[in-house]
């Protein structure tokens, strides 16, 4: 006569076994993680200049720096006047920060919380040079505000004796700023 191994038994070894399949894909999956980034305050940039135009690359993107304290909180775009530094922020404790500097314009933006209020993907500036990923924030001091990308790629100086709000971006930081906003999101331009 055979003997019959009760269900309970059969049901109990299979969950056992996939708890066991379970725990160590846990144990291999916490191994490959990738430790969190270490955070520092920004330092205040050398000079005022901008990305060099000597280096097109610019800067190492791979360690963000934290926005000025005082810029707000939530999903939001920090604007540094003083260091033509650019954070793109959200959630609590500004985790996964995308950060990058850029060339401002002849006239600052103002001081403040403002909201993006347009997009256009490609047009002239006001100094004639052709700009695409163009995103309105401000008009005040007799000209829009505004970050862009040249077409080409160049940083150019602002034209002598034209007044433009124009901060412009390197091409893939335009691209990380023009995914990242909407109409109505905020920009934070902090001294």
């Amino acid at each position: 006569m055979t003997r019959r191994i009760p269900p309970w038994v059969s049901v109990s070894s299979v969950t056992v076994s996939a708890l066991a399949v379970v725990a160590v894909l846990a144990v291999q999956a916490e191994g490959t993680a990738s430790p969190p980034a270490a955070r520092a305050e920004p330092a205040a940039s050398p000079s005022k200049s901008g990305p060099s135009k000597s280096d097109p690359s610019g800067e190492k993107h791979d360690t963000p720096r934290l926005p000025p304290r005082g810029s707000g909180e939530g999903r939001r775009v920090v604007y540094s006047l003083g260091q033509d530094r650019i954070w793109l922020a959200e959630g609590s404790g500004d985790r996964n920060l995308v950060t990058f500097t850029a060339w401002p314009g002849s006239v600052d933006p103002r001081v403040g919380e403002h909201k993006v209020t347009g997009r256009r993907d490609a047009t002239t500036g006001s100094d004639g040079v052709p700009v695409v990923r163009v995103v309105y924030f401000d008009n005040s001091g007799g000209a829009a505000a505004a970050f862009s990308a040249a077409r080409d790629g160049s940083s150019p100086e602002p034209a002598p004796g034209k007044k433009t709000g124009a901060v412009r971006l390197r091409s893939k930081d335009s691209q990380s700023l023009w995914s990242f906003v909407e109409v109505g999101t905020s920009v934070v331009v902090v001294r």
